[in-house]
């Protein structure tokens, strides 16, 4: 079945539509009625099809008693619907839940994320993932708690439903993130998370030197009924790739990365020598037999 034509813009416009009217207590026909519309109209809109002027649109929102913010961001967005690739620009960091990015979570079949330089957001722990915020230059300290909740939330997205390739570079499991306790559990996260069966973990060693991804972490995501896209994150913008020749792009780098990668039983290897390095004598075998019954670290 071939897939809808749609964009980012295109279903945060449909799904914040679908929430007004949900949120006000009414169906798309009982919406329809109030605003003069047919039904199909409605659907169109919400579909995004098109078929109403922006202030049929801002008097729909107006019914339903969207609030000012949320009016602004979806007529913004109204007349955008079929642009592909959206680059959002957050200020000084990015805000706490990355609205867009949840939302496709939310729906996606697989997932790719690469990163150079330190444990993808993935397959993270709490500890750690406080320890990256807590270094930033640009989160505040007292957003810390809130952002770590709505990373573990992102995790949580993922975790049981989504086929997940995650690629690392070795010396991302060099950096010591936090004390020798939280490396050396991240470590561990990491040998857990390669035994579950919807998540490889794949590393590419330091000794391959130039690699496909110097460019820098990516993830891609795919969907069942919508094209593929790639999210960039950076220090304060989110971008969001849709171009075909874009993505095409990006899994160019994919597969070059699965052939300078080590394979998933040699990348589990490197890893648990590295966290036997930080704990000579430990018996890992018993330590593995007990993983947490969660994929994931349930919230701090």
């Amino acid at each position: 079945m071939p897939k809808r034509f749609s964009t980012a813009r295109g279903r945060e416009f449909g799904t914040g539509l679908r929430a007004a009217i949900t949120s006000a207590g009414l169906t798309s026909r009982a919406a329809a009625d109030i605003v003069d519309w047919d039904e199909a109209k409605v659907s169109d809109v919400v579909n995004g099809k098109g078929g109403a002027t922006q202030l049929e649109v801002a008097v729909l929102l107006g019914v339903c008693r969207v609030n000012a913010d949320e009016i602004v961001h979806l007529l913004s967005l109204y007349g955008e619907t079929h642009i592909r690739g959206w680059w959002q620009q957050h200020g000084t960091c990015s805000p706490i839940r990355l609205r867009t990015v949840i939302e496709h979570l939310k729906v996606a079949k697989t997932l790719i994320s690469w990163h150079t330089h330190m444990v993808p957001v993935f397959v993270q722990t709490a500890d750690y993932m406080r320890e990256v915020l807590r270094a930033s230059s640009t989160a505040p300290a007292d957003e810390l708690a809130e952002r770590v909740q709505a990373q573990l939330a992102m995790q949580e997205m993922v975790r049981r439903n989504v086929k997940c390739t995650v690629f690392i570079h070795e010396l991302a499991l060099h950096l010591r993130v936090g004390g020798a306790e939280v490396h050396a559990g991240q470590l561990l996260h990491l040998m857990f998370m390669a035994n579950r069966p919807n998540i490889r973990i794949r590393i590419v060693p330091a000794a391959h030197g130039a690699h496909a991804g110097l460019a820098g972490p990516f993830t891609q995501l795919t969907f069942a009924k919508y094209e593929s896209l790639v999210w960039v994150e950076t220090e304060n913008s989110s971008l969001l790739a849709e171009a075909r020749d874009a993505i095409d792009g990006y899994a160019t780098v994919v597969r070059a990365l699965e052939a300078q990668s080590l394979n998933e039983a040699d990348s589990t290897a490197l890893i648990t020598r590295l966290y036997e390095a930080l704990h000579p004598g430990r018996d890992l075998a018993a330590t593995a037999e007990a993983p947490s019954t969660e994929p994931f670290p349930p919230p701090a």
